[in-house]
């Protein structure tokens, strides 16, 4: 399946509030904003590349989770 910047973009948000929810640090953590405008430097290919998909955990399965 092919996915969309803004998708992606969308669900490496929700992955990023999912995992600072419980344990968010203002010393080392960028906060939301930070990390959305970090999201949207990105190209594409990064993008994806910061899913930290594999063969195992595709990037259908990171989607169908975050999305």
């Amino acid at each position: 399946m092919t996915y969309t910047r803004d998708q992606l973009i969308t669900a490496l948000t929700a992955e990023y509030e999912y995992l600072c929810h419980d344990d968010y640090d203002p010393d080392v953590d960028m906060s939301p904003a930070e990390h959305l405008s970090y999201l949207q430097s990105l190209s594409l290919d990064d993008l994806i590349a910061d899913t930290d998909t594999d063969a195992e955990f595709t990037l259908d399965d990171f989607m169908t989770r975050y999305l």
